[in-house]
């Protein structure tokens, strides 16, 4: 399948792995703070106390952003655990138009969680809120992450359902999953 907007698509993996990346060095860092306080209590001198503060809240929130930037990435990827256990069992002319109905579903459903994923995020612009832990970080970061991946999930969904369709109605003979390319 041709994606146009392949390469914005790579930017959200490459923006996923980066949160993934951040978190690895945040727990690092923690770790290696706690291993030389045990070595510097052995060896009697004072703990140095390397702490990270809300480490678990910021991982958390890159987590968010490592899972919503990625998912247009892993889809465009074929990547996504798909139970094609019914359709795959069906001729291509039939199956090209199941493939059309799920990519149809999986797309309205991204789109209604999209636009409520924007309500939380004005809401949380409006009201400054804040997060509960250690620190206290807003919650339109995390949250324009997660905004961010959907609409990308989104142009990802609606490029392959606009593909899936268009072979659906010129050639549905000569379906293949993952290669609807309409040129």
């Amino acid at each position: 399948m041709k994606y146009r907007l392949r390469s914005l698509y790579h930017l959200g993996g490459y923006l996923s792995a980066t949160c993934l990346v951040l978190i690895c060095t945040l727990i690092s860092l923690q770790i290696l703070g706690r291993i030389s306080d045990i070595l510097l209590t052995a060896l009697g001198a004072e703990r140095i106390g390397l702490t990270i503060p809300g480490l678990a809240e910021i991982c958390g929130f890159l987590l968010v952003g490592a899972t919503f930037f990625g998912l247009a990435y892993t889809f465009i990827h074929h990547a996504h655990i798909r139970v094609t256990l019914l359709i795959g069992q069906l001729p291509s002319r039939y199956r090209v138009w199941a493939e059309t109905v799920c990519l149809s579903i999986a797309l309205a459903l991204c789109l209604y969680l999209t636009y409520y994923v924007y309500r939380l995020l004005t809401d949380s612009i409006a009201y400054g809120e804040t997060s509960y832990g250690l620190l206290s970080i807003p919650l339109w970061l995390p949250q324009s992450a997660m905004l961010g991946g959907l609409i990308l999930f989104c142009l990802a969904l609606g490029e392959a359902w606009w593909q899936t369709l268009v072979v659906a109605v010129r050639r549905p003979d000569s379906f293949t999953p993952g290669d609807t390319d309409p040129n």
